[in-house]
């Protein structure tokens, strides 16, 4: 047999040490939920940390995917495809008719096209502080997109507006806060559809973020 020397008392840890060990440890844990976990999986970012790493950007593409799967799957439950048709004809010709008449109107300050393939995502935001209103209109040649309209900043993060299957949108924001506001789009079609989204009034700069 072996002979197995037991620890002695001064060996072993203290209460002290272990109850310190533990509170290191639930305080790693703590900050490793709040500055990776939270921003990569869910788009939460209470101290910007993930929007620094790119993080962030991450979480919302999965939020957003997870939002689009849930709403497909409803969409395919429901099997209302007549009511669907019906509601697309009638006002797929009125948003592009508004959107044309919105920026006919006056000199739009920023443009941007994007070419979204099958399946593809795209997120344009512009800079704005709180209360800063822009004007927008964006449509979609070559076929209809889903979109969310959004704002993220500092932690906070709030959607305007969602649609599916829609051809055109023109309007107005507002930002409820210092932050990043503006549209996601994803082609669920079989053919590439081309996104041009134009705004003008009161933001620092127009970008790609996605």
């Amino acid at each position: 047999m072996y002979n197995v020397s037991k620890p002695t008392p001064d060996d072993l840890p203290t209460s002290k040490q272990l109850l310190r060990s533990t509170l290191i440890a639930f305080v790693a844990a703590i900050a490793i939920l709040v500055t990776i976990v939270l921003p990569s999986e869910y788009a939460i970012d209470p101290t910007g940390i993930g929007r620094v790493l790119g993080l962030t950007e991450m979480g919302e593409v999965k939020v957003q995917l997870a939002e689009e799967a849930a709403a497909d799957a409803t969409m395919d439950a429901a099997q209302a495809a007549p009511v669907t048709t019906q509601k697309a004809s009638t006002t797929a010709p009125a948003q592009p008719e508004g959107a044309s008449r919105a920026a006919n109107a006056s000199a739009w300050r920023d443009e941007m096209r994007i070419v979204l393939k099958p399946g593809q995502g795209a997120e344009v935001k512009l800079s704005m502080k709180a209360g800063e209103q822009a004007n927008f209109s964006w449509v979609a040649e070559g076929g209809v997109v889903n979109f969310d309209t959004h704002g993220d900043g500092g932690g906070q993060s709030i959607s305007y507006e969602k649609g599916r299957a829609v051809p055109a949108d023109d309007g107005a924001i507002e930002a409820a806060f210092d932050g990043n506001h503006g549209w996601f789009w994803r082609n669920r079609g079989e053919a590439d559809v081309t996104v041009i989204v134009r705004a003008r009034g009161q933001y620092a700069e127009m970008k790609r973020v996605l």
